[in-house]
């Protein structure tokens, strides 16, 4: 979801003009430039929409995405309306005029995936998938909102949204056992496997990595900090179904952020078997 360098400066200079990090100001500080930050966000965005697409921005979904997140103009006019919204059994069509900007991750800085095995993370660049789905995770309501996307007539459109218990998502055995890892340090211990395969930066030499292994006794100096209370996935083209492994990827869209975490399951319990950082 990096592949173009054009996203990648507008969300920076976004979070930048958001003030996503004043941990130096005091709180006065903080309060008395909200109503400039909007502005300067504001003003942003509008010259954001001025300029023109990449041309191949319909080839790649994530390519796609990122223009959505940040293009409000393109946004509006890649919304198939009146849209389909299904939630709690209801179904009604949202017209143009009651659709809010829906910016996704961009205001937290990172996205999380799930992908079935490394072979399954190549789909991210295959120009053949017509159809993808945005899901925005809840633990706390144990719901999933999908935003569906279809590439028609060669361009992306948001076609429909659904919300759906998570026990029938695709990848629902894992996210009840992620929900519990996540929060519960005692618990991922308990859900190592017999060996865990480290792969990180060597901090001695910045062009090579190192590996060893993770044992229960040293989690805690490699043990990362989770999302626990919403977490988002894209489904390139058709989910699979009951998979025994599965690969947590949490990236940084500007701050170079890295994180996998590959999980197979054993004996019908999931287990952490690598962590690449």
């Amino acid at each position: 979801m990096r592949h173009y360098l054009f996203s990648i400066v507008v969300l920076t200079v976004l979070f930048a003009s958001c003030g996503g990090n004043k941990s130096g100001h005091d709180d006065e500080v903080v309060a008395d430039s909200l109503a400039a930050d909007s502005l300067a966000s504001d003003s942003l965005l509008s010259d954001v929409e001025k300029l023109p697409l990449p041309k191949a921005v319909d080839e790649l979904f994530d390519d796609f995405l990122f223009n959505f997140v940040v293009n409000r103009k393109l946004q509006v006019e890649r919304v198939r309306f009146p849209l389909p919204v299904e939630a709690n059994g209801k179904k009604e069509r949202l017209t143009r005029d009651k659709w809010k900007t829906e910016q996704f991750f961009a205001h937290q800085g990172y996205y999380t995936l799930l992908f079935d095995n490394e072979s399954h993370m190549e789909i991210v660049k295959d120009t053949s998938v017509v159809h993808a789905v945005v899901e925005k995770i809840y633990f706390n309501t144990h719901s999933v909102v999908q935003y569906v996307f279809d590439r028609m007539r060669g361009a992306w459109m948001l076609t429909a949204i659904r919300t759906i218990p998570i026990s029938q998502d695709a990848n629902a055995s894992f996210l009840t056992f992620y929900q519990h890892f996540a929060k519960d340090k005692d618990y991922q211990q308990k859900s190592l496997g017999e060996t865990v395969h480290f792969v990180g930066p060597d901090p001695d030499d910045d062009f090579h990595e190192m590996e060893g292994v993770i044992t229960p006794d040293t989690w805690e100096a490699f043990s990362p900090e989770l999302p626990s209370e919403m977490i988002y996935n894209i489904i390139y083209g058709k989910p699979l179904k009951d998979t025994d492994s599965k690969i947590f990827v949490m990236r940084g869209i500007a701050n170079g952020l890295e994180l996998e975490m590959t999980f197979k399951r054993i004996r019908g319990d999931w287990k952490l078997v690598k962590l690449t950082t």
